[in-house]
Formats: structure tokens, sequence, C-alpha cells
């Protein structure tokens, strides 16, 4: 086999132009002594990820040397065998929802819910903040009823016994919201039937959000946002493409910082839906903001299947 340095080199070479804009990261300490791990594990901190990515992918590519046979640098990993995930059909998981949730409008309140759901937008989430209960169980009983005969399909952001009791279709959680559920909350939300939609920032995030079962997993932030502070740096097209592909049996969320402009080369990595804030409730009209939007996600549907057809054609 090659030296750990040639074989980090090969990896380095190969992907460097996938993923630009990345400084190098610190390189973790190693939990294994095997030279495709090192190799790998050398390689991935400085295409820049952080250090639980790059044990991730480090272990992901030690696995399928393995499983191969054969060291390989070209193909990046992304068979969900080497790293971890639940076989098909998942013993944990959540309600399902659409393979494909289209455009997904993140709104601050229920006015704003009731009016993109009536606009066609398919899938609208509450993100409601507030630190008093009443309220929020007001709030979200309002965006239930608001969706009402429109065809939405309506997430709760964070505020889960209220959607519960309101008969929301889901809920979205963050990796913090995550944090706090106890294994009976898990099983409450399961039981319920509540939809799942979980926040994920990187290959750690999305081995755990994979070991809860989700319905979907949101990916981002794909570019930079001023809406929140992010703990993670923006992941950039070349990351999205990756992660999409190693979670191709997930409905799929891109969100952070995406505009009309970038719908194009988002929706060719494969995602379902793209998340946004901004494009809609900044914009002059929001109701014909929508419609481009929505117009766009089904210009590139049309696009994948006339490309399947050809592929199919004699």
């Amino acid at each position: 086999m090659r030296s750990t340095d040639s074989m980090a080199q090969a990896i380095v070479a190969q992907h460097r132009a996938a993923f630009t804009g990345f400084a190098p990261a610190p390189m973790p300490e190693s939990t294994a002594q095997d030279p495709v791990y090192l190799a790998a594990l050398q390689a991935c901190s400085a295409l820049g990820f952080i250090a639980p990515d790059a044990q991730c992918l480090a272990r992901a590519w030690q696995a399928r040397t393995q499983r191969t046979g054969s060291f390989q640098a070209e193909p990046w990993p992304d068979d969900p065998r080497d790293f971890g995930l639940q076989p098909e059909p998942r013993a944990h998981r959540f309600a399902p929802c659409p393979e494909r949730l289209g455009l997904y409008a993140v709104l601050p309140d229920a006015g704003w819910v009731a009016r993109m759901a009536r606009a066609g937008v398919p899938t609208v989430q509450l993100r409601y903040k507030s630190c008093d209960t009443r309220a929020i169980e007001q709030e979200v009983a309002a965006a239930v009823q608001a969706v009402q005969g429109t065809g939405a399909l309506l997430f709760i952001n964070d505020h889960w016994q209220a959607a519960i009791t309101a008969g929301a279709y889901g809920i979205h959680l963050g990796q913090e919201d995550l944090d706090a559920l106890t294994p009976q909350d898990l099983q409450t939300l399961r039981h319920c039937g509540l939809r799942l939609g979980l926040s994920t920032h990187g290959y750690a995030e999305m081995l755990r959000a994979d070991a809860v079962g989700p319905s979907y997993i949101a990916l981002g932030a794909v570019f930079p946002t001023t809406l929140k502070t992010m703990a993670t740096a923006p992941q950039g097209i070349g990351r999205l493409g990756r992660y999409a592909r190693l979670l191709r049996h997930y409905p799929q969320v891109a969100i952070g910082g995406i505009g009309a402009e970038q719908f194009p080369q988002v929706l060719a990595t494969g995602v379902g839906s793209i998340a946004v804030v901004r494009a809609l409730v900044n914009a002059p009209d929001p109701d014909e903001a929508a419609r481009q939007l929505m117009g766009r996600i089904a210009l590139s549907a049309n696009e994948r299947l006339a490309h399947s057809n050809d592929e199919l054609a004699p």
C-alpha cells in the first residue's frame, strides 16, 4: 500500500477544486493507526473539514477500503454503509413526508403562514420566537388553522408540545433542540405521528440525525446568512452535493442564504427542497416572489425528467 502522505496528497489533489474557499483545519487527534484512516484524516483536515467531520470521513474512507479491498482517492465517500447509517428499511424512523418538499417557506408568524399557504407554497414552517407559553400555543394553533384547505404542509419550529396539541403536520428541530429531548420525548413524538425535520451542518451532525430517523434532513447553511449566528462556516455547493449523495435515501432541504439566482446550482445537487426566509418576507411582492421561486423548482424538475427520459431512450 502507498504511504500515508502519498495517499493524503492524492485525496487533496483529486478533491481540492470541489472545496475551494475553505482554509485548512487543525488535524484532530487520531483514534486509529490504519494508514488509510490517517491519510484521509490528514487530507480532509487540509480540505477544511472541522475535526468531527474529518473524523467521520476518515472512518468512511477506511471502511470503504476494507469493504472493497483497495484504496481509491478519486471517488468521494458516499456509500451509507461506510458511514454506518441505518440500513433500509430504517429500524428507527419518524413518519414519512414527501421525497421532494419543493419551496419551503420559513415564516415568522401565522399571518405569514396563511399568506404563503394561500399563494400555493407547498411547505411552510412557523418559526415563532417567544417565551410566552400562551402566545406560542395561540400562534401555533392559528398557523394550523391557516393551512387548512390549502394543501400546504406545516412544520412548527421548536415548539413540539404545542404542535402536538394543535395537530400540526410536523416539527423542525435544531441540534440543540435535539439535545434537550429525552428518550421518552422522542418516543412520544414518534408515536403521535408528527413528522420530524432536523437541521445539520456537516457529516457528524448528519450521522447523529440518521440515528433518530427523521422525516427529512436540512443541510446548511449553504451560503452566508445574517439571520442567525452560525457556529460553522457556510458549506457551499461542493459540500452540499456530497451531503445530498450520502443522504439520498432521505428527503433533503437546503437552507441558508439561498436567493433566487442560486436556485439552479442548489437544485443541481439533487436536493428536493429549498428553504427561504428573506427571499419571501423581504420581497416587495411576496406572492409574486413565491410564484417565481416555485417556477424555478418546477423547471428544474422538468429538466431532470427530460434528462432521465433521454438516458432511458434506446
